[in-house]
């Protein structure tokens, strides 16, 4: 494996923080560090842990705060009022949790050193517990829109987009780069790939987060991507399980039913599913949704014996580790009690309880049902083996801690940037191009308006999305000025938009789901209407060319991430030759029956 961290010395070590430097010089590090990281070492540690450590070992909870020990004031009173802690230590200290996810608006993510140092904090917690075990750092770094730990990290392209690219080898070496960024900042699970095969343009969670819309394409991508991640050292898992494509439902804010017969499940949904498995993949999350073909009941299947424990582990032969999605989320929430969901999921198979609203609650009520007998201790030690296992595999009982040198050597290396521009250059996806007027060059349309939606960047360190698009733009030699006009342009943007383009060689507009009744749809036809050549991007799903008209070029970029924008502005301007195929078909707004643009499509410029 390329650029795999060495083990650290005991002189790195000791510039890891201070607290992590401590354990290594005085040795504080798990008992069992050479113990056999196989069964029977593994079952020891279960067989000296206490009821209350068994419990722990299945949450992986959330923490506010950039320091495992010293966190900011606002952070010591978020814990002190969703835990009773302040801090991460003491948060593994009393709930012996086994994991912990990192967030970006929990002030987990500032930056890569501050992110080892936390995780290593965190670590040196566990490690300093009666039984102890390290703990397993997550967090959902998908790239694309979903994305924790931002600049100066490597970002890349997302799935829908490497769906476009349709390359396995880039599929994987993106996945691999991120794994060896994620490894030097301690974290080493990450909940990604999206196995979700996305057969509905409607659906509003998932989209761009899929790879696309057919099955087979789906399950080769989502293999390569848990190679590539799991050779770096990180676990990677699809979700979300049994299949979050068909719905219209966000599962975040209620309780999706997917209509698919047993037959279309496993069509659609199950194969890249079963190729994950296939190809090792070490965790596997739920979906908070209702699949009334696979279990009568309508539970959820976070929450449903025949899903997880007839399909998945029996039919599908998957024993790997099974974590719940958020169960903060309103789609698990909506049928039991808070107190009732995680006791529910343990017995329906899953492994690992994934943060809990209040993880109180949560931990108490698994507590009780060991002692009251509804959960039996073996079926903890079932759950805490796979667990074990899992944070053996990756090395955790040897080595836990990660260190700055890592971090520098890996974490947004030239090389991995170089990677991504080149992994993100085959993904933008050319749809319209009247009379070829693309490809742009600043002799014949040097002067450019760029106006369009600036969502938030998903990570909190990149865009807005104009002013990316403009500077990429004057980099190659355009005068480009940058309007943002949002998501709902107001009358009075549009007018100013209008007021903007006179005079400019063309006008780009960065457009965000378009909808039947988006004030997008009259920021574009006024722009049309001044004569002024009009080129639009899709930021996000590609569905928009069926709602806009008049435009001389359209283009997809799948995500508005600055390696997406800054490589479509290279194909916009002929530095790149589009190359990017549409992974999911667009319909006719009017007609969804007529399909506009099939799955497969996709320009490109003469030679």
């Amino acid at each position: 494996m390329h650029h795999r961290a060495p083990a650290p010395s005991r002189r790195t070590l000791l510039t890891v923080t201070a607290a992590a430097a401590a354990a290594a010089v005085t040795g504080v590090t798990s008992p069992v560090a050479h113990a056999e990281t196989n069964d029977r070492g593994l079952r020891r540690i279960i067989d000296r842990m206490s009821l209350e450590e068994k419990v722990g070992q299945l949450f992986v909870t959330r923490v506010h705060g950039h320091s495992a020990t010293d966190p900011d004031q606002a952070d010591i009173d978020a814990n002190l009022a969703a835990f009773g802690v302040r801090t991460a230590a003491e948060l593994v200290a009393r709930y012996h949790v086994g994991g912990i996810i990192y967030f970006s608006w929990a002030h987990n993510t500032r930056d890569p050193q501050q992110i080892a140092a936390l995780s290593n904090g965190i670590q040196q917690a566990a490690l300093g517990q009666p039984t102890s075990v390290p703990v397993l750092l997550s967090t959902d770094q998908e790239h694309g829109i979903v994305c924790r730990v931002g600049e100066p990290a490597t970002l890349l392209p997302g799935a829908m987009a490497l769906g476009a690219g349709g390359s396995h080898a880039d599929a994987r070496r993106a996945a691999q780069i991120a794994g060896e960024e994620l490894v030097a900042l301690g974290i080493r699970q990450n909940y990604a790939p999206v196995a979700d095969v996305n057969v509905n343009p409607a659906n509003p969670v998932i989209g761009v987060r899929s790879f696309g819309s057919d099955p087979r394409a789906v399950a080769g991508l989502v293999a390569a991507q848990v190679q590539g991640y799991q050779r770096a050292g990180v676990a990677a898992t699809s979700k979300h399980f049994p299949g979050h494509g068909d719905t219209a439902v966000d599962s975040h804010y209620g309780l999706p039913t997917i209509t698919h017969t047993r037959e279309q499940w496993a069509e659609l949904d199950a194969p890249p599913f079963r190729a994950a498995i296939a190809a090792g993949i070490d965790s596997i999350m739920t979906a908070h949704l209702v699949v009334p073909a696979l279990d009568p009941s309508e539970d959820p299947a976070t929450l449903s014996h025949p899903i997880l424990t007839g399909i998945l582990r029996e039919q599908l032969g998957y024993d790997g580790v099974v974590v719940t999605d958020a169960l903060g989320m309103e789609g698990v929430r909506t049928k039991y009690g808070d107190e009732r969901v995680p006791v529910l999921a343990l017995k329906a198979g899953v492994d690992q309880l994934l943060d809990p609203p209040r993880l109180d609650v949560a931990w108490n009520a698994v507590l009780k049902a060991v002692r009251d007998g509804e959960l039996t201790e073996a079926r903890l030690d079932a759950s805490i083996l796979r667990i074990l296992r899992l944070k053996a595999k990756l090395g955790l009982f040897r080595r836990a801690y990660t260190s700055r040198a890592a971090v520098e050597r890996i974490v947004g290396r030239k090389a991995h940037l170089a990677e991504a521009d080149r992994i993100a250059e085959a993904t933008t996806t050319l749809l319209v191009n009247e009379g070829g007027f693309l490809p742009l060059s600043p002799a014949s349309h040097g002067s450019v308006l760029v106006v369009g939606a600036d969502p938030a960047s998903p990570s909190g360190t990149t865009g807005p999305p104009t002013t990316t698009l403009a500077t990429a733009l004057r980099e190659l030699g355009f005068t480009a000025t940058a309007l943002s006009t949002g998501t709902a342009p107001t009358a009075a943007r549009i007018e100013e938009a209008v007021a903007a383009a006179a005079g400019k060689d063309v006008v780009l507009v960065g457009t965000y789901n378009v909808t039947a009744t988006s004030s997008q749809r009259t920021l574009v036809a006024r722009l049309v209407a001044t004569g002024v050549p009009v080129v639009t991007i899709a930021i996000r799903n590609p569905y928009d060319v069926a709602r806009l008209d008049g435009q001389r070029a359209v283009l997809a970029a799948y995500s508005w991430t600055d390696v997406e924008l800054r490589a479509a502005v290279r194909v916009l301007t002929g530095r790149a030759r589009p190359r990017g195929r549409l992974p999911v078909p667009v319909q006719s707004a009017e007609d969804p029956t007529k399909v506009l643009y099939p799955v497969g499509y996709g320009l490109t410029y003469g030679h």
